[in-house]
């Protein structure tokens, strides 16, 4: 409620001292904007819930949909093309999983580890070029991310048929809740009788599929994927909305409500410096400045082992 309500306030504060925030313009990038920063943070949470986290998302993002676009400039259908780079994903997710799982690498490094393997293939082998287009005749593909329906533009419909399904798989869902068993007593979940490690697998192929959702609108958004994102900040913007949508990297608890008020928030605060011509590194400066207070906060009131939250202890 806390992070809706800033929000909310940050909304009205941009549209009084915000000339063009409430341009149609505007209005239509911060929206398809705030669709893919949550389509990520939809994957990142079901991680974090896990008690893991995620920093290939936007590698996977990119390179997918890239190796898509590849495939299909060479003659592939471009359905089959979409499903190869699915199939793509879904390899990347499982190694991942797998490593993080069996091999027992903490997902932070896994992860990492794998976001530069993954640009590397993209670069290297998959595309000359860091920008590729998709062919042209596929109007039903941009469409996706251009189209409109009852005036609501495409990708939030995505965004909010992802979020609800999501939400019911977490909920309503046996492995949903194993997701959350995990996340908030591994030892306890593995003498329950649920299968833990495989469940850390499922956690990085949901991610992953997220990731992918996120890259198609992208891409039908501006007919082309940019693999430099891979080098931008997005991946600490979608931690930022999950930690500040107060998700906690202790893992067990959180959803997909708070993942929707920390895309708000966060949506807002990128857009309003955008138009407010923040140079980018003062951007950065300021995210990771909120990053590290949100980290400080969930450390404080999540703590990740039982023993340390004990009062008294050095």
């Amino acid at each position: 409620m806390i992070v809706a309500l800033a929000a909310l306030v940050l909304f009205l504060v941009f549209s009084l001292t915000l000339d063009n925030f409430l341009s149609s313009g505007n209005i239509l990038t911060l929206v398809r904007n705030v669709a893919v920063l949550g389509m990520l943070s939809l994957g990142m949470a079901i991680v974090v819930i896990g008690r893991g986290v995620d920093l290939s998302l936007v590698a996977v993002m990119a390179v997918s949909i890239t190796l898509s676009i590849v495939l299909a400039n060479k003659g592939y259908s471009f359905v089959t093309a979409l499903g190869l780079g699915l199939v793509f994903v879904v390899a990347v997710a499982i190694i991942m999983g797998f490593l993080i799982a069996y091999v027992e690498i903490p997902a932070i490094f896994a992860t990492l580890a794998v976001s530069a393997i993954v640009y590397g293939l993209g670069r290297g082998v998959i595309a000359n070029l860091d920008v590729n287009n998709i062919p042209d005749g596929l109007s039903w593909f941009i469409f996706l991310g251009r189209g409109s329906a009852l005036g609501v533009p495409l990708p939030i419909w995505l965004f909010a048929a992802a979020a609800l399904v999501i939400h019911l798989f977490l909920r309503k869902t046996g492995l949903g809740r194993f997701i959350y068993a995990v996340g908030d007593n591994i030892s306890t979940a593995r003498i329950s009788g649920i299968p833990v490690r495989p469940m850390i697998i499922v956690q990085y192929v949901l991610s992953g599929l997220m990731a992918f959702l996120a890259g198609a609108v992208t891409a039908a958004s501006i007919a082309s994927m940019n693999m430099r994102v891979v080098n931008s900040t997005m991946i600490y913007d979608v931690l930022l909305v999950v930690i500040l949508g107060g998700i906690g990297l202790s893992g067990g608890r959180g959803g997909v409500r708070n993942v929707l008020v920390g895309t708000a928030l966060i949506g807002l605060l990128l857009n309003g410096m955008t138009i407010m011509d923040i140079s980018y590194t003062v951007q950065n400066l300021i995210k990771s400045t909120v990053l590290l207070g949100a980290l400080v906060v969930d450390a404080l009131l999540n703590p990740r082992d039982e023993q340390t939250s004990q009062q008294g202890d050095i």
